[in-house]
């Protein structure tokens, strides 16, 4: 990659200054003013770049995470009249945390539910798996990063209209179910592209920043998301299906408006394929050959990308089944959920900005490093003290959210900064591939965990050992003598 002052003759066109109708996103640019750079690259097409992080969050944090997905997908509304008796008299319903109430028909029938959202993950994990890594050559290859990102977009949000005509019934739950999973599949194959065009946003010495000011803004859009559902959830009703439509509708719209600034001030990456273009049996070809190589001549690359492909999933794993444990486990109620959702953001937001300049000092892998452990130990202790009630969740689960953050951004800065730019697209293929949650591991273990155990408080442990085994394969990745360790 050129340095600032040393552009390649190849790199993008400068974008001109920013029109006084575009100040809106010079407003965003203020506030992150220390988190970009200051030369080499237009400001303004960092934030554009990173604003897309920002139109994507409410379809992970409101769909997958907090919202959809937790409170309603998973919720006794898609249980059959037999399983749906687990209302107590005081209205409330009973907690599926304690041993006492796991093995009742109703919580049964809510792990059930979370197993079986756990095993949709696990087909989305197949589609990844193929179609990821060629995607990202043929991005790299025909300079069309852009262009992908702006079909995923377009598709994510019409996977989120699509989610208005999901019906509270058993019947409807595997249209949902399948209809999100596909979501992040082609939420993935974007990021593919996307993640790709972060060496052409920022140089060597601020890709930390710029890596972080994009999980930042997206969890800081998450909370802004979260507040503007609670009017529509409270309007209409918690329980009728209605407010959980109108939320989906609210996600897709807000996608597609909020990913124009890359649309219209972030320029297409340049080619790097040479004169023969292959189709995709060639591309699989091609990668191949590429793997071999890359194990041979850049071994650090390929041993991140090894222990990436076990914690970054189960890293994904936290945000895809926690606030199901929360609400079906830890028996959250609606205005508890939505509260979480917006501290959690809050404080991964914040964590993420400030770890982005850490990741800058101290090095990427030292700090992924110490957010694995803080998630292994977090999740054993939700585990541990399960029987105490929402109180443990509240405190652990905003811990995991502190580390969850840092490590993601701290991957993919890391992953930059040790890649060859001219096969950015095809290695974020893979890395998209193997730490995604619709991947296998973090799906597999948390439905196993499941099936075997017969309460959802037990996925918990099948995320922890994800993790734990992440953190033992990084510990052996050396990274050659350019990076910081």
């Amino acid at each position: 990659m050129p340095l600032p002052d040393q552009p390649s003759p190849d790199a993008p066109r400068a974008v001109p200054p920013m029109p006084a109708d575009t100040r809106a996103l010079g407003a965003i640019g203020e506030a992150f003013q220390n988190s970009v750079p200051d030369r080499g690259i237009p400001r303004r097409r960092v934030i554009s770049w990173a604003m897309w992080d920002w139109a994507m969050q409410p379809f992970n944090t409101v769909i997958l995470t907090f919202v959809w997905v937790a409170l309603y997908l998973t919720s006794r509304q898609f249980l059959d009249p037999v399983r749906e008796s687990g209302r107590l008299a005081d209205g409330s319903y009973l907690t599926c945390n304690t041993s006492e109430n796991i093995a009742t028909a109703y919580c049964q029938g809510l792990t059930d539910l979370s197993e079986w959202w756990g095993w949709a993950n696990f087909a989305a994990g197949i589609l990844i798996l193929l179609l990821a890594p060629v995607l990202g050559q043929q991005a790299d290859a025909r300079g069309s990063k852009k262009k992908w990102v702006l079909g995923a977009t377009v598709a994510v949000a019409l996977v989120q209209f699509a989610l208005f005509f999901v019906e509270p019934d058993p019947r409807y739950f595997w249209f949902g179910a399948f209809a999100v999973a596909l979501g992040a599949v082609i939420s993935e194959i974007g990021n593919v592209s996307y993640y790709a065009m972060l060496s052409e946003v920022s140089t060597p010495k601020t890709v930390g920043r710029v890596s972080g000011l994009g999980w930042g803004l997206g969890y800081i859009g998450g909370v802004v998301a979260l507040i503007l559902c609670i009017p529509i959830l409270f309007g209409v009703g918690q329980n009728n299906p209605l407010a959980y439509k109108l939320v989906a509708v609210l996600c897709a719209v807000w996608t597609l408006v909020f990913s124009i600034p890359l649309l219209r001030n972030v320029p297409e990456s340049p080619s790097y394929g040479g004169p023969e273009k292959v189709g995709p049996l060639g591309s699989y070809v091609a990668l191949g050959k590429n793997l071999v190589n890359l194990f041979r001549v850049n071994r650090p690359t390929f041993s991140f990308l090894l222990a990436a492909a076990v914690y970054r999933d189960g890293l994904a794993g936290v945000f895809a089944f926690g606030a199901v444990l929360a609400a079906q486990g830890f028996g959250f109620s609606f205005l508890e959920v939505i509260a979480f959702g917006l501290a959690a953001n809050l404080v991964a937001g914040i964590s993420t900005i400030l770890a982005g300049r850490l990741d800058d000092v101290i090095g990427a892998r030292k700090l992924i490093i110490i957010a694995l452990v803080g998630l292994v130990a977090m999740a054993f202790v939700v585990f541990a003290l399960r029987d105490f009630g929402s109180i443990v969740f509240w405190i652990c689960g905003l811990l995991l959210c502190a580390f969850v953050g840092p490590a993601q951004a701290a991957s993919r800065s890391m992953l930059t900064r040790i890649t060859p730019p001219s096969m950015q697209g095809e290695i974020f293929g893979l890395y998209a591939t193997t730490g995604r949650v619709a991947s296998f591991l973090s799906p597999l273990a948390w439905s196993l965990s499941l099936a075997w155990f017969g309460g959802i408080v037990y996925g918990v442990l099948g995320i922890g050992v994800v993790l734990l085994i992440g953190l033992v394969l990084l510990l052996f990745v050396k990274l050659p003598p350019h990076v910081r360790s």
